[in-house]
């Protein structure tokens, strides 16, 4: 049976973790960073984590991550 292909967008933004779940990055601190305050600007910093009713079709997605 041929290998399942990866969903190229997928792959490039999503990663799965050690335990299983997927992380991406939160959106939003590419550029006008001045008018966002401090308190929004660290909660971006952090990983973002999909929940778990999404996570089975975004792993779908990335068969072999």
């Amino acid at each position: 049976m041929p290998k399942m292909k990866s969903h190229s967008g997928t792959k490039k933004r999503f990663k799965v973790t050690g335990k299983g779940h997927v992380s991406y990055q939160k959106s939003g601190r590419r550029h006008i960073l001045v008018n966002k305050n401090q308190k929004r600007l660290r909660s971006l910093r952090k990983k973002g984590m999909i929940t778990p009713s999404f996570e089975a079709k975004l792993k779908q997605l990335i068969p072999y991550a």
